[in-house]
């Protein structure tokens, strides 16, 4: 380098002799690099991330040693726990959620849980000198005990508590024991159960005494007959269809005795007792279920229910159908009477609401201390339905507003007293399912050759308003969690239950 250019570079060194000269140039140069590398080290900084994942993969593998006894004791009382919450209807991220918790609690880190509908599968990584364990449990029976759940929701409370958990043998025998234990109150208690039900919502419609008994009794025909074709062991779509088209057969005869000259004194709108039917058939699908999965990011679960919804929807659809096309045939004067959508009232609705809620809490094996408390809590959600309808007439958006009202009481009476919310997000929207619109549009597609046409915005309300029912109750739980609290463990459990998939 010359004098002149590196007095130019550092001037400062011009005067000084050549050794030292240069000497200064290296260092103004050495800084001029540590300048430049530290712009392009921050700018870099500025796009690259070096914090941790915001969403994990996967969940590490725990190096935890693992006796093959203790991890096969907790892998059966976790199995045991989902399969029970699994087979009454709880969503599969409550039911990973909860899995994850007792795992925990007893000391096992790194347990995988992978749900699908039917089956439940769990694995534990015990270290790098120990051989994995998964085990899967199939879960081949669906019912509706929510006493029962709430046992065991007690008892993964006392598991998860502060107190800590007990003996992992002594917790499998409370769980067998809470499994095992009879049903609260006899058979005939659940026919009752659903003919009350369908009382209720022939009040709800402000009909006469004399329909609220004949929807009651059918209620209760189809009732046995679908618990003797199950005995039977044929499949629930023809169960479904079958109890329909009783339901139906009862409705048409009566139009028949008005046809005929026969009045019997108020049965001026025999419409009701098969909207009665619809709604109690309908009571026992697992439309929110399906909803909180698919929202959970489980698909193949949520898809897996709602084709059990779109089955049994079916099944009552077909049964409705042929005995509506044998009676139009013979010449039967069914219709649909033009003034039950606009017959109710908010008391009649409020009562009638009242009275489903006692109804599916019967079916449903609800603690009987509870009835009051459910059917406040549904009296509630259709009165908040019915008070903003007027200013949400779209199709779905007041239901899922008073979802979402179903879905924080839901929550609420989960945390107070540890009552399913699955049990009370039902009881409360029972009275809203869309059973008028799902019969005005199977009756448009009998009654025409432009059936099709016609039945396609009642079939569009019916969905709309399921939907709006599913997915209203699901934002309302969410919402009470993060607004009234959840506890640490049960929150970090649920945060690694919906990662992405």
């Amino acid at each position: 380098m010359s004098r002149e250019l590196e007095a130019r570079v550092c001037p400062s060194d011009a005067g000084y002799p050549r050794g030292v000269s240069k000497g200064i140039s290296y260092r103004v140069r050495e800084f001029q690099q540590r300048v430049s590398r530290s712009l392009i080290t921050m700018a870099g900084g500025a796009l690259r991330s070096n914090n941790a994942p915001t969403q994990l993969i996967s969940i590490p593998g725990s190096e935890q040693q693992l006796s093959q006894r203790h991890a096969r004791s907790v892998i059966d009382l976790c199995l045991r726990a989902g399969e029970a919450m699994l087979a009454t209807g709880a969503s599969a991220a409550d039911v990973v959620a909860t899995v994850l918790r007792i795992s925990t609690a007893y000391g096992v880190s790194g347990m995988h849980v992978d749900i699908t509908f039917t089956s439940l599968t769990v694995s534990v990584h015990r270290g790098m000198n120990e051989d994995p364990m998964s085990i899967m449990r199939i879960v081949k029976v669906r019912t509706i005990d929510y006493t029962r759940l709430q046992n065991v929701y007690w008892l993964i409370d006392q598991i998860t508590g502060p107190d800590g958990p007990g003996d992992v043998d002594e917790t499998r025998e409370q769980l067998g024991a809470i499994l095992t234990t009879p049903h609260p109150y006899r058979r005939w208690v659940v026919t009752a159960g659903k003919a009350i039900l369908a009382a209720g919502v022939v009040v709800i419609f402000d009909a006469s005494f004399v329909l609220v008994l004949v929807a009651a009794a059918s209620a209760a025909i189809s009732d046995l007959m679908t618990r003797r074709l199950g005995l039977w062991s044929v499949p629930a779509f023809f169960a479904q269809m079958a109890a329909a088209a009783v339901t139906t057969a009862i409705a048409v005869f009566m139009f028949w005795l008005r046809s005929v000259g026969i009045e019997i004194p108020g049965s001026n709108s025999p419409t009701v007792i098969v909207i009665a039917g619809i709604i109690m058939l309908l009571s026992g699908v697992g439309l929110t279920a399906s909803a909180s999965d698919a929202i959970g990011g489980y698909y193949v679960t949520a898809t897996a229910r709602g084709l059990e919804v779109i089955m049994m929807t079916l099944g009552l659809a077909v049964g409705i159908s042929i005995v509506l096309s044998i009676s139009l045939r013979l010449g039967i004067p069914v219709a649909v009477g033009d003034s039950l959508g606009e017959s109710r009232s908010l008391i009649s609705g409020m009562v009638g609401s009242a009275i489903i809620a006692v109804g599916f809490a019967l079916t449903s094996y609800v603690r009987l201390r509870l009835l009051p408390l459910m059917a406040i809590g549904a009296s509630l959600v259709f009165a908040v339905y019915w008070v903003v309808l007027p200013s949400a007439p779209e199709p779905g958006l007041a239901p899922a507003l008073a979802g979402t009202a179903a879905g924080v009481i839901s929550y609420l009476l989960y945390r107070w007293l540890k009552v399913p919310e699955g049990a009370t997000n039902m009881v409360g929207i029972i009275a809203l399912l869309p059973g008028l619109a799902l019969y005005r549009g199977i009756y448009a597609l009998m009654d025409s050759e432009f059936g099709v046409n016609e039945a396609l915005p009642a079939m569009v309300m019916a969905l709309a308003t399921g939907l709006g029912l599913a997915a209203g109750t699901t934002i309302g739980g969410f919402v009470a969690r993060r607004t009234f609290g959840f506890d640490r463990s049960a929150m970090l459990a649920l945060r690694r239950s919906r990662t992405p998939r």
